[in-house]
């Protein structure tokens, strides 16, 4: 592949910093790919190319008069369409916002385009992130880049497709039960959840929610962090990032592999995982278990995780939708409605039993981590799943009890405040994109980039581990 679409971001940057490759060559070479390949997938849902080539061009007159053009330069980004994005609409996925076009954009949208981010697009979700398959009445559902028939997952799926294909070498996402983990590892690519307030939220309650972050999801650990050193901006404006003091550096560097203590559990102690996912999983890590320090086969104790997901994702979904569900239930999903109602009958005695557990497991979690640096799991439970299915309802032949059991991999560690990466590492046996979670307790942010950015160099130098490319890319006939 030559085409500048595909390029790492970061490449890209570096080629436009020297003048070699231009932000409006780019930008139309992004364009180009979206136009051959989004009919296909329906991951791009907005777009405004008008605006985007004018401000690449812009960029592009800044950098020839020396000026600044910021850390992004120009770099093509696609925002999740829960975000609100000035002048471009802004769905949610929702019914009730289908012709919704903001007046100014969220706080990290605004940092992205103040570090010289181009926002072409919106990237599909579901509503209002509410699920791990992509689709909604507004727009549709978003397919898998590796087979058209399977979800990308969600609830970042329009993203994570998006990177697959080249559409755009940075995306955002927003992550509490895997939004941001689930769509890499089903398509891919790299999805980074940081620790809470490291980027700034959204208006509202969100700002006081520790559970929902936003993140960057790239083709590789340098695209995200570059991605995220942006979202971060200057200024902390929500209540949780003026008390997180994580330092994102300017580089990454790499950890010492060989000095680094790792914990490896295929299901965490409390995860319904595929069998077949766990076989692939405990084969991949064969590969590479030999370049770190120390292995030990462990997991933090959740305790009763579910029960505390359960009860606290449905006070959020009861704040945020209550008043929704009463005066407009026939324009919300069944996913948002099951979890606001399930939020509606708790008890307070409920919210403060839960409430205490959630700090128990905190703690437990804390301590599991002084003896170990990072742990590492599968970042999705199951292989990617036929698109007409909302969630998965049964492994190993378990129903699973609500729509979000199967998630539990990436919401357990969410419930102990964790920061987590999804990286790539090959495909699993049915030769979808398979990816692997590295966790670290809260604040360790810089810790997890450092290590994730190491063990990507040594995944990407085996044919079994490497990041896998889509077809779609090389097709040259897409009449889907």
């Amino acid at each position: 592949m030559t085409e500048p679409c595909d390029l790492s971001a970061v490449e890209a940057r570096r080629l436009i910093v020297r003048r070699s490759l231009s932000p409006t060559e780019l930008l139309q070479s992004c364009i180009s790919r979206i136009e051959r390949t989004n009919g296909a997938v329906n991951a791009i849902v907005a777009i405004d190319v008008d605006t985007a080539r004018k401000r690449a061009a812009e960029i592009e007159d800044a950098l020839v008069r020396g000026e600044e053009i910021g850390i992004l330069a120009g770099l093509p980004v696609g925002v999740k369409d829960l975000q609100a994005t000035a002048g471009l609409r802004t769905t949610s996925g929702s019914l009730l916002f289908k012709n919704h076009v903001p007046d100014q954009d969220e706080q990290s949208v605004a940092n992205v385009r103040n570090a010289g981010g181009v926002i072409l697009a919106k990237t599909n979700t579901p509503e209002f992130g509410a699920g791990g398959n992509t689709t909604n009445r507004v727009y549709g559902p978003t397919s898998n880049p590796f087979d058209l028939a399977k979800t990308c997952g969600g609830s970042s799926g329009g993203s994570a497709v998006s990177l697959a294909l080249g559409h755009v070498p940075l995306a955002t996402g927003t992550d509490y039960g895997g939004s941001v983990r689930t769509p890499a590892a089903f398509c891919g690519v790299v999805g980074f959840r940081p620790s809470p307030g490291v980027v700034p939220s959204g208006d509202g309650a969100a700002s006081a929610n520790p559970f929902r972050v936003t993140g960057p999801m790239a083709r590789t650990v340098a695209d995200a962090h570059l991605l995220l050193r942006a979202q971060i901006g200057d200024e902390r404006s929500c209540l949780l990032s003026q008390h997180n003091n994580c330092r994102i550096p300017a580089e990454l560097t790499g950890a010492d592999l060989a000095q680094v203590r790792v914990a490896v559990s295929t299901d965490l102690g409390c995860a319904p995982v595929d069998r077949n996912i766990g076989r692939i999983f405990n084969g991949c890590m064969a590969h590479f278990r030999y370049v770190f320090k120390e292995l030990d086969e462990s997991a933090p104790d959740f305790g009763n995780v579910h029960e505390v997901f359960e009860t606290l994702r449905g006070v959020d979904y009861a704040a945020a939708h209550g008043q929704r569900l009463q005066k407009s239930r026939e324009l919300l999903d069944r996913n948002v409605i099951d979890n606001t109602e399930r939020g509606l009958e708790l008890s307070l005695h409920d919210v403060c039993r839960a409430k205490a557990a959630q700090d128990a497991l905190h703690n437990r979690f804390l301590a599991f981590f002084k003896k170990v640096d990072v742990l590492i799991c599968p970042a999705a439970s199951v292989s990617p799943f036929p698109l007409c299915e909302l969630f998965v309802e049964d492994i190993n032949g378990e129903k699973m009890p609500t729509y979000m059991r199967w998630l539990a991999l990436a919401y357990a560690p969410t419930m102990a405040l964790a920061c987590a990466v999804a990286l790539p590492c090959g495909v699993d046996h049915l030769g979808l994109p398979f990816g692997i979670q590295l966790i670290c307790p809260n604040g360790s942010d810089t810790r997890l980039l450092q290590i994730a950015y190491a063990l990507e160099q040594v995944l990407s130098q085996n044919e079994a581990t490497r990041r896998p490319l889509s077809a779609l890319i090389k097709s040259r006939d897409l009449t889907t």
